[in-house]
């Protein structure tokens, strides 16, 4: 008989080691830890994270975590405050294939968990190219949301196997904590549909939450059903409703293309990753009038634009006049009208003040977005948008991006990445602070102790 598709996730999760795992993907690693760190700290004026703190600080755990921007709670609690905290501005990094995720969301599992448990940093360097691996192939196996459910499905999953590991359970103990996590985390599409709420930024949070729960009972003896995926009642056939078999992970024997991590994108704006195109073609059409926009002049902002990008940021009316942060991050019309109108997209664009402004209102009232059957076989390759600024003088002015800054195709520089973090950082922390956050992430294979590094984000 066939291995039922858990245990090879077990197994392999019980196999993969520091050793294994090569230089570059240990880079990207850092990368992606400097990355979400600043994305965490960019968000903790949010109201969300003052509502989810605040619940999370009535409970406590033995040992428990601590919580970024300071606190402690059990270790379920701070995996899903510190994973609201990464994913709230909808900054942290993408990968994009069948179904599209944002991978650096188990961090907060792995962060929780690997302070509960006084991993080391090549512990947790392990424990997060395991559930970038897993979770991005399984985006790159089925598609969710053409069922209606969310992404953060799979992260569930995900975060379970990556607490296993650092939790150092067995393969059999592996496997029961999947189909713990697999059969009661499947989450609806509803979530990033029509106007968006705060829940946006806390689903995967969620999921990880729950992710941790599975790995801690199974822990302690629980069992699991099974076979999860495979089964009459299963994950695919309620799921994915197809079923698929993940080719060798990276480290496996066969692998030739090496580890998922490799192939995620860090986010250069605060907004929708397949907005980034448009976003970076707006600046370059603005550059071209000479730095500068005058909204009266502008006839219509034509967006060609490919599936994923028409379906879950283009096409719902509330786009065109976005009520919450969660929307406007979300709307391809207003991101794209802003970044034309601003010369640059930033957090304070998706401020209630700017998004609600009758100029920018009225401006991505403008915009028209259709749908281009010709640009949809280029994704998830790259993530093509086209841009027609028809201008009441007669001109028209077009530009089409593909691969925007920071996508695989055109990748950050660690000086950007580092910029980054130092942007959205040193308002709360200073430099100071920010240069020995940076020093501990830059040298993550060394790391003796989480919580002290953990308590510099206090």
């Amino acid at each position: 008989m066939t291995t039922p598709l858990a245990h090879r996730l077990a197994h392999y999760a019980s196999d993969l080691s520091f050793d294994k795992i090569d230089s570059q993907t240990v880079h990207e690693t850092k990368r992606r830890l400097i990355d979400s760190l600043a994305t965490a700290v960019g968000a903790m004026p949010s109201d969300a994270y003052a509502i989810a703190a605040r619940c999370a600080k009535r409970v406590s755990g033995h040992p428990g975590a601590s919580l970024l921007g300071g606190g402690r709670s059990s270790v379920e609690w701070a995996a899903f405050v510190n994973g609201l905290l990464i994913r709230y501005l909808d900054f942290n990094d993408t990968y994009l294939s069948r179904e599209p995720a944002h991978p650096s969301d188990n961090f907060a599992a792995v962060l929780a968990v690997g302070e509960s448990v006084e991993a080391n940093g090549r512990d947790l360097i392990t424990a997060i190219v395991l559930a970038y691996e897993l979770q991005c192939r399984f985006c790159d196996a089925a598609s969710l949301r053409s069922h209606g459910v969310d992404h953060v499905t799979y992260g569930a999953i995900s975060s379970a196997v990556a607490s296993c590991k650092l939790m150092r359970l067995d393969a059999t103990q592996t496997a029961h904590a999947i189909g713990i996590a697999g059969v009661c985390n499947v989450a609806l599409r509803q979530t990033r549909s029509g106007e968006l709420s705060m829940w946006k930024g806390c689903a995967f949070a969620n999921a990880a939450r729950n992710g941790v729960f599975a790995a801690t009972l199974a822990a302690e003896g629980l069992t699991g059903p099974a076979p999860i995926f495979e089964g009459d009642l299963g994950f695919f056939k309620l799921v994915t409703r197809e079923s698929f078999t993940p080719p060798p992970f990276g480290g496996e024997a066969g692998n030739h293309d090496g580890y998922m991590m490799n192939k995620t994108y860090i986010k250069f704006w605060p907004a929708e990753y397949h907005s980034q195109s448009a976003i970076d073609a707006a600046l370059q059409l603005r550059s071209e009038w000479n730095g500068m926009i005058d909204p009266g002049a502008v006839d219509a902002l034509e967006i060609d634009t490919f599936e994923a990008s028409y379906n879950i940021i283009g096409k719902y009316p509330e786009a065109w006049a976005p009520r919450t942060r969660e929307t406007a991050d979300h709307s391809l019309p207003y991101c794209t009208a802003a970044a034309l109108l601003d010369g640059d997209v930033n957090l304070d664009t998706f401020d209630e003040t700017r998004f609600t402004d009758a100029t920018r209102i009225g401006l991505t009232q403008r915009v028209r977005v259709r749908l281009d059957p010709e640009l949809s076989p280029r994704y998830p390759n790259g993530i093509p948008n086209r841009l027609t600024l028809r201008l009441h003088d007669g001109r028209v002015l077009v530009r089409e991006v593909e691969f925007p800054r920071g996508h695989a195709g055109n990748p950050m520089t660690d000086a950007e990445v580092e910029q980054k973090f130092r942007r959205l950082v040193e308002p709360k922390y200073g430099p100071q602070r920010a240069s020995a956050i940076l020093a501990r992430c830059w040298d993550l294979e060394n790391l003796t102790n989480i919580t002290d590094f953990i308590r510099l984000l206090d």
